[in-house]
């Protein structure tokens, strides 16, 4: 019975290599956030994160691997925090998807950058990711918008600039951040506002949603 408590205290084997390699990139984000991708030696990582060099190499393959994985990890999050309003009204949604946009960006800051702007100079992988971002976030608008998706090309192109501006307005913010992000996240609503009233008039197919109800 001893035995049994003691294995069931102990993380099981397959989940081990998984916490750690989720630590390892929890370490690389804030090295990264520090110094650039190419002043940094696997070297550099290793005595920093005090692990031995091999063990990344074990689970990244190389600096770049690795690098690729702290930027997957972090898309990942945004995205899922960005679209996990899933059963509100059209309006509110689209509300509560800038709110945790900006949320995510105050709370990790490096992590934001690293998505937005890269780091590694023109990496056709770390461009998909980032482009990969931005097709997420207007199919989350789009849909809290419209219900679909699927919307059409002048309409995706509109929201597709809208999220652009507010890529650089957040990037702006977190510098300096003033105003506040109930501010910021008003003033992202107002610009969006503006943007699906012009499509509206451009495509009447995508009528902008009604306000929310007071």
């Amino acid at each position: 019975m001893r035995a049994r408590r003691a294995r069931a205290g102990r993380p099981r084997a397959a989940e081990r290599p998984f916490s750690r390699r989720e630590e390892l990139i929890a370490i690389g984000r804030k090295l990264f956030a520090d110094t650039s991708y190419d002043a940094l030696s696997m070297d550099d990582i290793a005595r920093q994160a005090h692990v031995a060099k091999g063990l990344i190499y074990y689970y990244f393959g190389s600096k770049r691997g690795y690098y690729l994985a702290i930027i997957e990890d972090a898309v990942t999050a945004l995205v899922a925090r960005a679209g996990s309003n899933t059963e509100l009204p059209g309006r509110t949604r689209l509300e509560r998807t800038i709110d945790g946009y900006l949320r995510y960006a105050e709370h990790n800051q490096a992590a934001f950058r690293t998505i937005v702007s890269g780091g590694v100079g023109f990496d056709t992988e770390v461009q998909a990711m980032r482009n990969g971002v931005r097709e997420a976030i207007v199919d989350t608008i789009a849909e809290g918008a419209y219900g679909r998706r699927d919307v059409p090309r002048v309409a995706r192109l509109a929201l597709l600039g809208w999220q652009w501006s507010v890529e650089g307005i957040t990037l702006d913010w977190i510098d300096r951040p003033h105003p506040s992000r109930d501010e910021v996240r008003e003033l992202l609503v107002a610009l969006l506002v503006s943007t699906l009233g012009t499509i509206a008039d451009l495509d009447p197919a995508c009528p902008a949603p009604p306000p929310p109800a007071t």
